[in-house]
Order: C-alpha cells, then structure tokens, then sequence
C-alpha cells in the first residue's frame, strides 16, 4: 500500500488542526489446560493518559489445531509497558504500547513521512520503530465491507464516511463497497491519531523456541499523524479492533504483572502478558472484584472503590465518594483500570483529604521545592544509607519509613498496594536522605468521564487477571521479575 500523497497529508493536516481547534475546550481525563487456547505476550514500561474508548467480531486466524499457547515480551520503559508487533511480509517489529484504556491497534507508518506533532520531549529522547506499508507484500488497505471499517468511524452515522467515499446505499447496506476504508481520527485523552485502516499478518511466538503463529489479515491503524502520539498503541479494550479480540480471545481473558519502574528501559527483563485460557486457568486463590458495567463505554474495564487504609493494623478506612463505584445516567463515574495511565488519579475533594491524611502521619521533612519542580503533591526527605546487606542497597528496602496504601475494592477485596507504588525516589541518596514524592494524582476537575482511574505504576509487582469469562478482575501481590522463569519469555 502506498504511502499518502502530498495532497492527502496537506489536506488531513488541515482537518486535524480544524478537529483540534474544536476539541480545545473539551479535554477529558476521560493465561495451561491440556487443550488451552492461550497467548503468553511480554510487555515493556510506558506514559500517561487518561483515554475513553469505543463491539465484537472475531477474525477468523489460520493456526494449527495444536495448543495455542503463545509468548511475548512486554519491555518496560519509564512510561509504560511496550510490546512488539510483528507485522507484514516480511515481518517489520514495531513496539507499541500495551493499554487497556482504549480498543484500536495502530502504528505509526513511514519512516519520513510520519508526523507528530507536539512530541519533542519523546521524539528527541525515545528512538521509534515504524512500520512501512510499502515493503510489505502482504498490506492491503481495508474496505468499506469491513465491519472493522464502521468500528473505527464513531460519528452518530456510521455510513457516513464510506457514503462520502462513493459507496452506494444498497452497497452498505449489504456490506458489499469495495471502496477502500476512509481515513479516520482517533482521541484519546490528551491526543489525537488519523490514519489509514490496514490488514496485514501478524506473527506471535508460540510457547516453544522458535515457533510462531501467524495471524494472517489483522486489522490495524495505519497512522502517518499524531497530535501528542509519539508510539503506537496495542488496544486491549473490550471493542472488536482490540489485539484480544482479534485474536479470538476477548471471551476468555488475560493477564499481566507488571515490572517495577526501577527495571525500566532494561532490555534483557520483561513484564509477562498471558492471554487466553492460561491467564485465567488455577487462579481462584486471587481476590477478584466484579467488573462494573458501563451502559455508555461499554468496551472499558471498571471496578469499584470503596475505600482507603493508611498503614497496617486497625487503622480505619477512608471512605470514597460513591462515584467511584457508581455511573449517572450519562455513564460517568467509576474507577477505569488502564494500563495506559501511569499514576492513579483520584476525584477531589477526596484526593485532598487523602493528602492531609498522609501528611498527619508522617514526620520526615517535606521537600517542598522538589514538589515544585516535580509537579508532584508530596515529596519527603527519608532516611537512607549507601550500606548493602545481602547484595542490595538499603534505599531498596526502606520503604517501611512510609505508611503502607491499601485500596478496598468491592466484593471485599483488599490489596495492599507493594510499598514501591506509592513514593518513588526522585534522585539518588545525598547526606543520608533520598527525596521520594507521592505518585498520586487529582483528576481533572471534570464532571464526565470516569470518577478515577487505578494507572500502571500502582499496579508493578501485582499479577492482575482480566476472566472475561466471569466478568471480573483479579489481584495478587508478587514479584514480577521472579515469575519470569516460570513464563520463559522471550527477549523483545
């Protein structure tokens, strides 16, 4: 498939300026069964939106009727959690980000041509890996026929765009237009995507060294323009455009526990990703809450929140405003689980309460000026030392000088978050303190969208299990580097 023409990126280039002009005011925070069908994916460490998504048809895939147990790694770099696509013919890898928060798989397309605007604090820093639809010899550019065609278009009539393509009434209407898909616009939070609906074959490594599954016609979006985009996106959202869905898993489920941001941009450590039967086989021994059913975002992982515990022992829950575990009528409200988040964002007035809380139970020293400079609420100066017991350094273990967090989800489930997902160190020790800041952040002070969101960085070193088919989420505490062995991931 060619690349646009200079027309084509001159004139989407000006109906992505008109499209952000109009959206300028309206910003929003928005798996091993002797016969398992499972996908074991690795997964790196990525950044930080807050995305509101987008039903479910499942891609017929040309594999072996043997066990489809698959492996990938997902490489962690300081904003979130990568996994890389293996795509065309022949295969280009592309590492995109892993999140649940949206439905859409995409890429950027063209080495030269790609544009992304608003991006030089990642472009400058981050090397990027492009796909490139013209040294493919399998690309094709999907049709208005595709359902994935009306999925990705989300205007209140869906034909619209295929109709002003040249596709007749009676030839949507029976899903017959041969007429290629037209470009399309994705939001999210804080960016914007247009591209190109593509099919290419997709290649996954099986649990065994060396053999691959091929996923022959996986829908993606080819992107040349991103406003705040830099890297592409893997969707794991509940939509029929999501990596799971396509892969024929989405009825089943997934899993992933995630690295600890002090393994971030290692490239010989990843974050395991199970889809499939694997991913939810042998795990009732997890605490599971239900997922809540959002009638508006249909296609979003929601749980409940009922409270908050500071410390161990008896110390009294915190409760939360009960948006965090209800929807209005306009579907706002609830706790979204997104792996495309990195800090957990909570409502106000409560994330200041939360705040004065923690405050009336710590004594170290604040360090108001790193909270300047950081944009972070609470910075301490703790105790440390530079001695080493056993191999590892001091400043590694001395989190037990903070007040442990404990989120009270429903059905009774109680997971105390591991001590590392609360203050993170903002430099390296000096005269005997490190500064460690608070990674908790307030929502937009918005009225629509979710009430909260539960990001990646409070979920490192949990194993969190979506079972689709039960409908609920599951929480273990663990040491995510440690199971590595178990799941034999290759390197990325």
């Amino acid at each position: 498939m060619a690349p646009l023409s200079t027309f084509d990126t001159l004139i989407f280039n000006l109906f992505l300026f008109v499209f952000l002009f109009s959206i300028a005011n309206h910003s929003h925070a928005r798996q091993h069964p002797k016969t398992s069908d499972s996908l074991v994916l690795g997964l790196t460490n990525a950044r930080t939106t807050i995305k509101l998504p987008k039903e479910s048809s499942t891609l017929n895939l040309k594999l072996s009727s043997q066990m489809l147990d698959m492996i990938e790694p997902l490489r962690e770099v300081r904003d979130g959690y990568l996994i890389s696509l293996n795509l065309g013919s022949p295969p280009q890898v592309v590492q995109v980000y892993m999140d649940t928060g949206s439905d859409l798989t995409w890429v950027p397309c063209g080495n030269l041509s790609f544009n992304c605007i608003d991006c030089d604090d990642y472009t400058n820093n981050t090397p990027m890996s492009n796909y490139s639809p013209s040294h493919s010899s399998s690309c094709v550019r999907d049709s208005c026929a595709s359902q994935f065609c009306i999925d990705v278009h989300s205007s209140d009539n869906p034909y619209d765009p295929c109709y002003i393509a040249g596709c007749s009434l009676s030839t949507l209407m029976k899903a017959t237009c041969s007429r290629p898909c037209p470009t399309f616009v994705y939001t999210y939070g804080e960016g914007v995507v247009a591209g190109t609906l593509t099919r290419d074959t997709l290649r996954v490594h099986g649990n065994t060294e060396g053999v691959t599954r091929e996923i022959a016609n996986f829908d993606f979006g080819c992107v040349g323009s991103t406003y705040r985009e830099p890297r592409g996106i893997a969707g794991f959202g509940k939509g029929s455009l999501s990596l799971p869905s396509q892969l024929g898993f989405l009825q089943k489920g997934f899993s992933h526990c995630f690295l600890a941001f002090k393994f971030a941009n290692n490239p010989n450590i990843s974050s395991p990703l199970v889809v499939g039967d694997l991913a939810i086989s042998s795990k009732e021994h997890l605490q599971f809450t239900q997922m809540l059913k959002n009638p508006m975002y249909p296609n979003s992982y929601y749980i409940g929140l009922e409270g908050i515990t500071l410390g161990t022992g008896s110390g009294s829950m915190i409760r939360v405003p009960t948006n965090l575990r209800d929807f209005d009528s306009s579907g706002n409200g609830g706790m979204l689980i997104d792996s495309g988040t990195t800090y957990t964002h909570l409502p106000q007035p409560f994330f200041s309460q939360l705040l004065a809380e923690l405050e009336s139970v710590i004594d170290h020293p604040r360090a108001t000026e790193v909270e300047e400079r950081t944009g972070f609420d609470l910075c301490y100066r703790v105790p440390c030392t530079n001695n080493v017991t056993n191999g590892m350094k001091i400043m590694d273990v001395d989190d037990h000088l903070l007040p442990s967090i404990t989120f009270h989800f429903l059905n009774n489930v109680s997971l105390v978050l591991p001590q590392g997902n609360n203050f993170y160190a903002m430099n390296a020790p000096r005269n005997s303190t490190v500064v460690k800041c608070l990674l908790f952040q307030s929502m937009d002070d918005e009225d629509y969208g979710p009430a909260g969101v539960f990001g990646s960085f409070q979920q490192q070193n949990v194993e969190v299990v979506y079972d689709m088919q039960k409908e609920r989420i599951g929480f273990q505490t663990m040491d995510c580097a440690s199971s590595l062995a178990f799941q034999q991931l290759h390197k990325p």
